[in-house]
């Protein structure tokens, strides 16, 4: 697998949702356990609903044990910080509208838009990639083109 570009803050949520997964399994174990002993097992709704909610965890324990493998903390790459990349904090004004707007570069693990975590991957980040403050950018999203004001770009 390749590299995963997280934030420190993206790792340790990822860490910490892998320790919750695992005491969760944990907990599972012992439910399974106590509907195998109420006997058979073709018919026991308890043991079959257990075994699937199983493997599901434990897929999603694997996805994050090999992204967290694989992963690399942005924050500790070299990185020219007067461009736009993975983990800026970027202040730009949409040049048509006025409006001013905030977004945090981060991993798609990481985004969440209410907190104004935008995932690199979407097309107002692709937009932005690269750009430095006091640049203007023109950036195609779904809902049209925009032209943007790079006003301020730092790293927290």
């Amino acid at each position: 697998m390749s590299d995963v570009y997280l934030t420190k803050d993206g790792y340790e949520k990822l860490q910490a949702e892998l320790t919750e997964l695992k005491k969760q399994k944990n907990d599972l174990s012992v439910e399974i356990n106590d509907a195998r002993e109420q006997g058979d097992l073709k018919e026991n709704a308890g043991y079959i609903y257990g075994k699937q909610k199983q493997n599901i965890l434990m897929n999603r324990i694997s996805e994050l044990e090999l992204r967290l493998r694989s992963a690399r903390i942005v924050d500790n790459l070299a990185i020219n910080k007067a461009q736009v990349s993975l983990g800026a904090t970027v202040t730009m004004k949409d040049e048509n509208s006025g409006s001013v707007q905030t977004y945090t570069l981060s991993s798609a693990d990481e985004a969440d838009p209410s907190l104004g975590k935008i995932s690199v991957s979407s097309p107002l980040a692709q937009g932005l990639l690269g750009a430095a403050e006091g640049a203007s950018v023109k950036v195609r999203l779904p809902s049209g083109e925009k032209h943007l004001a790079i006003l301020k770009v730092e790293y927290k």
